[in-house]
């Protein structure tokens, strides 16, 4: 069963806002079995959805859409999906009754305009939108199933999680799709691939392997196709393992999850806390651990010390190394995780300092040079690494290091 997804609006293509609804919606649906053949964003242009639903249509058994919904004289998709089946548009009073709801509900006049968004193309069974005014719009044509609905996020969400996805299940016979993600870090994709090639080649017709590489990790995802789970869970665990032994330390996970997530919830279930210095990440460590849930149970906090005196009279530095070996160097990098466990009190720390870039380099320290410590009470561990000339990428890529010497060292501890 494969399905399409296009996306309506002109703020979509000239980059004014991002499509995520796209995203979360082939998440969604690939967990039920469903297979997204293709994703298409078009423009505010008749013409453009006119052809983009046919072509959709010679492709696919399910079209979603999304956008184009609104009061507004530039959501045209209502109107446009109406001549595409060749119907007039009807006054739904469902529709009508959850707009007049709404307008009630917060003191407002009801407008012409939002009456109008309760006229619907006849041939369509509305979807009703409690959290909007512009109702989603279900089709059944020529074997095909449209699926029309508001490009505002949550309003499509709640669409597609209370009624597109159980009316799907309730028509629609569907396969069984399970998917294994192993998360790596520390080894390239090519490396990987050549490190792991007689296993892929074992890997039977209904299963699948997808490399996902970014920034220093790369996610290895085994996707099994069936029509039952009798039997599939089975033999995807089995080539799982057979991947995880031969990748052996550079796995980090089994579960796609962030690299961070990962070691919060490995310190959680210890009980163990963390503290950072930061120099040239300048806190994006620390943003990656705090944007979870949760992560004040494991991170105490720490420090951004981009100059020598933040270093010296935050983390304890030796005014001598500084000067000595710079602030980019194994011995700053050592002191300021050292003196991170000792001010912050926690079990594990980690340092970064380096030269993130553009400007800054030197001969012997060019861009992209960067220094990161990990340590607790009995063990630090230092190392160098020389990233790029883009200053975003070595910021990020410091960041992963940072974190796959980290959980390293608490597996071994």
């Amino acid at each position: 069963m494969l399905a399409e997804i296009i996306t309506i609006g002109d703020e979509i293509l000239i980059g004014q806002i991002v499509d995520t609804n796209s995203a979360w919606m082939a998440r969604k649906l690939n967990a039920e079995g469903i297979r997204v053949k293709q994703v298409s964003s078009v423009s505010d242009n008749k013409e453009h959805i006119l052809k983009a639903l046919a072509e959709a249509a010679g492709r696919a058994d399910i079209i979603l859409i999304t956008g184009g919904l609104g009061p507004t004289k530039d959501d045209i998709t209502k109107l446009t999906l109406a001549e595409y089946f060749n119907v007039g548009l009807v006054l739904n009073n469902d529709a009508l009754k959850n707009v007049e709801n709404i307008f009630k509900k917060y003191n407002r006049p009801l407008l012409e305009v939002n009456h109008k968004q309760a006229e619907v193309p006849e041939n369509c069974e509305i979807i009703q939108n409690n959290n909007g005014t512009a109702p989603g719009m279900w089709f059944n044509v020529d074997g095909k199933i449209y699926v029309s609905m508001p490009g505002v996020p949550f309003e499509m969400m709640y669409m597609m999680e209370d009624t597109v996805i159980p009316k799907l299940k309730t028509i629609l016979k569907l396969p069984v799709i399970l998917h294994k993600t192993i998360l790596t870090v520390g080894e390239g994709e090519s490396f990987l691939a050549e490190k792991i090639a007689d296993i892929e080649n074992d890997l039977p017709e209904n299963i699948k392997l997808a490399y996902l590489p970014k920034m220093g990790q790369v996610r290895l995802r085994l996707s099994a196709y069936g029509d039952s789970e009798t039997g599939l869970r089975e033999k995807l665990e089995q080539f799982t393992a057979r991947i995880v032994e031969r990748v052996g330390h550079n796995v980090v996970a089994q579960e796609d999850i962030p690299l961070e997530k990962v070691i919060l919830n490995f310190m959680a279930g210890k009980g163990l806390t963390l503290s950072v210095a930061e120099s040239c990440t300048g806190g994006y460590v620390s943003h990656l651990i705090t944007q979870h849930e949760g992560s004040s149970q494991v991170f105490f906090g720490g420090a951004v010390t981009y100059s020598y005196d933040l270093k010296e009279n935050v983390l304890g530095v030796k005014n001598e190394t500084l000067y000595q070996f710079g602030a980019v160097s194994r011995e700053t990098a050592t002191e300021m995780v050292e003196g991170a466990l000792r001010q912050f009190k926690s079990d594990y720390a980690v340092a970064i300092t380096g030269i993130a870039g553009p400007g800054g380099g030197t001969e012997d320290k060019p861009v992209g040079t960067v220094w990161i410590a990990v340590a607790n009470a009995n063990k630090t561990v230092v190392k160098k690494f020389t990233f790029g000339n883009k200053r975003i990428q070595n910021i990020e890529r410091s960041a992963v290091a940072a974190f796959f010497m980290l959980i390293t060292l608490l597996k071994e501890s």
